[in-house]
């Protein structure tokens, strides 16, 4: 396998100097440009991403992804120095990001971690390279439950991208700033601060360069926020408007990991769906949330978490129609919450799950927690119900709704969650 690798990772170089050659023997090299006067990036590298990228995703087998990955390595092992200019720098920034996308993708959190933060250390790399690493390890951080971490990388973020004396072009310099408060708003949001968020999300609707990634942030606050028809119409426009796959040739809209485009574009869908729930819309959130299963299905695999993420929401979905129609459908949810549990790797009941950080802790908790109300309703199966309740409360962790608030949303002065599924959280 390392060796068939090797070989079509050479392949792939070689072809990549050719159409190099091939291009500046024609015509003068048009280089790629990030908002500023200076050249992006290697176009031999970018073909190279995109070929390794492709590659990989083709099998999404563990064999097509380490291929992927070598090809990667011998892209990064070809550019320059990481302390030479901002040409090389993006380069070399926009083959770490790639990588990190593709560990990311192969739930190597660490790995993909560890990739961006060295994009960080590029200090002379566009903006757009630098904003893409970050919201990426803020989005990283935040799906581990690491929210402290993920608000001092958001600070930072702004801090530098007020403090750079570049001169944007085209607008390009504020949309990155507007993604980056946007992803300060998604931190403030986790954590509950509502008041907070909406500072940062200011503006956002109205910049020129637009972003699905913080689009979508805001949408999230409009729906927690109970302004479902303004949520309704910003997860439309994502869903018609996003790109189906990431642009590495573009220094301003990259975006990668669980921020990457065809991330947003799922959790818009899926989105959607909770809305039309929230607003009684049985039918058509039934119809939406099943259409974003399938593409969860498609483009993580069946079996993959979460797919337990999108089943849960289902199972709240067939809940709380059966609770505003007074009808039944406990062995649906049953069948919903456990497929759910299973693809979210929970642990025993027995385990001190409180204790531990628990990877999609509170889709965990919310998934035994619905599944344990579904129990306690048996009277030959209320033992098991209520040892279950017992230990999603134990686990629960959102700051602004109880798991009880999450589970009565029936009512109208009720609060509204809303799970964001590239991050796997409950805001």
């Amino acid at each position: 396998m390392i060796h068939a690798a090797v070989k079509l990772s050479k392949s792939v170089i070689s072809m990549s100097r050719t159409s190099l050659v091939a291009a500046t023997s024609s015509q003068p090299l048009r280089f790629l440009h990030d908002g500023t006067n200076s050249p992006s990036s290697n176009p031999v590298a970018v073909q190279m991403i995109n070929y390794a990228l492709s590659h990989a995703r083709s099998q999404k087998s563990d064999e097509s992804y380490a291929q992927g990955m070598l090809i990667l390595e011998q892209c990064l092992s070809t550019q320059s120095s990481e302390s030479a200019g901002q040409f090389a720098q993006n380069s070399i920034g926009t083959v770490l990001l790639a990588m990190s996308n593709l560990l990311y993708e192969r739930g190597s959190f660490e790995e993909a971690i560890e990739k961006l933060h060295r994009v960080q250390g590029l200090t002379r790399s566009s903006l757009g390279v630098r904003v893409a690493a970050t919201e990426a390890l803020v989005g990283l951080y935040l799906q581990l439950g690491q929210d402290d971490t993920s608000s001092v990388l958001a600070d930072k973020c702004l801090d530098f991208l007020h403090k750079d004396d570049l001169r944007s072009n085209g607008g390009s310099k504020e949309s990155l700033i507007a993604r980056a408060k946007a992803v300060k708003g998604l931190v403030e949001l986790v954590t509950g601060n509502l008041e907070s968020a909406e500072s940062f999300f200011h503006g956002v609707q109205d910049i020129e360069a637009w972003n699905g990634t913080a689009v979508l942030s805001y949408g999230e606050f409009l729906h927690a926020t109970q302004q479902f028809s303004l949520a309704k119409e910003l997860y439309q426009n994502i869903i018609e408007g996003v790109p189906k796959n990431e642009d590495f040739s573009d220094m301003n809209t990259l975006a990668i990991c669980n921020m990457a485009s065809d991330e947003v574009l799922l959790a818009a869908t899926f989105a959607l769906g909770q809305l039309e729930s929230h607003m009684g819309n049985f039918r058509a959130a039934e119809e939406i949330l099943t259409k974003a299963l399938t593409k969860t299905e498609e483009y993580f695999g069946s079996s993959h978490p979460k797919v337990g993420v999108v089943l849960t929401c289902i199972a709240l979905m067939y809940r709380n129609k059966a609770r505003q129609e007074r009808s039944s459908s406990l062995l649906i949810q049953e069948g919903l919450y456990r497929r759910a549990i299973e693809f979210l790797k929970a642990p025993p009941l027995e385990s001190k799950g409180a204790e531990t950080k628990l990877d999609r802790g509170d889709i965990l908790a919310l998934a035994r927690g619905g599944y344990a109300e579904v129990l306690c309703v048996q009277q030959n199966r209320k033992t098991e119900g209520e040892k279950m309740k017992t230990w999603a409360e134990a686990v629960w962790s959102n700051r602004r709704m109880s798991l009880t608030d999450v589970l009565d949303i029936s009512e109208p002065s009720s609060k509204v969650p809303v799970i964001d599924v590239r991050i796997s959280r409950v805001l």
